[in-house]
C-alpha cells in the first residue's frame, strides 16, 4: 500500500512539475540614463539576444504579445518588431505589407482599420491559426516595461512622430530604440527626439563619421554592423567610443549555427565582440549564451526572474 501511495505522489509531483509556469527573465532599467549607460558601455558589458519579430515559434506568430512574453521564459530578451499604420492610423504591429502570410486576413494592412484587424487572427510561421490578436504600438509598450528591452522598427510611411509619441505617452524612454536604416533617418529621428537611443547601421568608421557630422552623438547610437560578422577592429573601434553592437544573425548565421550546434557560433560571435545578436533562434543561440555568461561569470543587476 505504502508503495502505491509513493508511486502516486511521485506521478503528481511530475504532473505539477509539468503545469508549472515558466519563470519569466525579465531585464528593467529605472531611469533612461541608467539604460543608456548600460548601451554606452559605461557598465561591464553582459551580451544579450534580440528576438526578431519577437522570436515566433510553433504556435507563437511573429509580432504578438503572446510571443514576445514567450521570448521572456528562455532569455531577458530584446524584442524587435514592426509598426505599420491602419486605413484609420493606427499603430499596429505588422512585418508585412499584406496580412495574407501572418493572419486570416487578405490584402494590405493599409486598407483595414483598427476595428477590421482586430477581427482577424494571427498565424505562425507554419500557417496554423492561434487566439492572437494584431496589437497596437501603445498595447506592446505598455506589456514591456519592467520586461523587456524594444528596437522599434518602423515600415515605410509611418511617421517617426507618431513613433516617439507613443514612447512618450507611455514613458517608454527607459526601454525603447528607434532604428534606422540611413544616416538622414538617424539624423531626423535625432533632432526630434535628441534623448532616445537609435540603432544606426556602421559597417565602418566612415558611416559612423558620416553619423556624427548629421549631429547623432555617440552617445544615443546602437550601431548594426550587419548580417555577417565584421572585424574585431571595427568592434574595437565602436566599444572605444562607448558604442554598442548588434550583430544580425537571422539567415545564414542562424543556419551556420543550427546546422554546427557543436561549434558554439553564437557564443563564439560574443566572444568575438558582438553584444547583442538578433536571432530567429532564440532556443539556440540562448543556450550559447547561457554557457559564455556562465563561463565568464557575467552579471547584470537588472535582471530579475518572476
Amino acid at each position: 500500500m505504502k508503495k502505491v501511495q509513493i508511486l502516486g505522489l511521485a506521478i503528481a509531483i511530475v504532473s505539477l512539475a509539468c503545469i508549472a509556469p515558466k519563470q519569466h527573465h525579465y531585464i528593467s532599467f529605472k531611469t533612461a540614463s541608467e539604460f543608456q549607460a548600460f548601451l554606452n558601455r559605461k557598465v561591464a558589458p553582459y551580451p544579450l539576444l534580440s528576438a526578431h519579430r519577437g522570436g515566433p515559434m510553433a504556435g507563437y506568430p511573429e509580432n504578438a504579445i503572446e510571443t514576445f512574453e514567450n521570448a521572456t521564459t528562455y532569455q531577458p530578451v530584446v524584442i524587435e518588431f514592426d509598426v505599420a499604420l491602419s486605413k484609420d492610423s493606427a499603430l499596429v504591429i505588422m512585418h508585412d505589407d499584406k496580412l495574407d502570410r501572418t493572419s486570416t486576413g487578405t490584402g494590405l494592412v493599409s486598407s483595414y482599420t483598427y476595428n477590421e484587424l482586430q477581427k482577424l487572427a494571427l498565424k505562425d510561421d507554419d500557417g496554423k491559426v492561434t487566439s492572437f490578436k494584431i496589437p497596437t504600438l501603445e498595447e506592446v509598450l505598455r506589456w514591456g516595461k519592467n520586461k523587456v528591452l524594444f528596437t522599434i522598427d518602423i515600415k515605410r510611411g509611418v511617421p517617426y512622430e507618431k513613433i516617439i509619441a507613443a514612447v512618450r505617452k507611455t514613458k517608454s524612454e527607459t526601454n525603447s530604440i528607434i532604428i534606422t536604416y540611413n544616416a538622414n533617418q538617424a539624423a531626423k529621428v535625432h533632432e526630434l527626439a535628441p534623448d532616445l537611443m537609435i540603432s544606426a547601421t556602421v559597417k565602418s568608421a566612415e558611416d559612423l563619421e558620416r553619423l556624427n557630422k548629421m549631429g547623432v552623438p555617440n552617445d544615443k547610437i546602437i550601431a548594426f554592423v550587419g548580417v555577417s560578422e565584421p572585424s574585431q577592429n571595427l568592434y574595437q573601434y565602436l566599444n572605444d567610443k562607448g558604442i554598442s553592437t548588434i550583430l544580425g544573425t537571422m539567415g545564414n548565421l542562424d543556419r551556420s549555427a543550427k546546422a554546427n550546434r557543436n561549434k558554439q557560433v553564437y557564443r563564439d560571435l560574443v566572444a568575438n565582440g558582438a553584444d547583442i545578436l538578433s536571432t530567429d533562434d532564440v532556443v539556440l543561440a540562448g543556450e550559447q549564451l547561457d554557457a559564455y555568461r556562465k563561463e565568464k561569470q557575467l552579471k547584470l543587476k537588472n535582471l530579475k526572474l518572476q
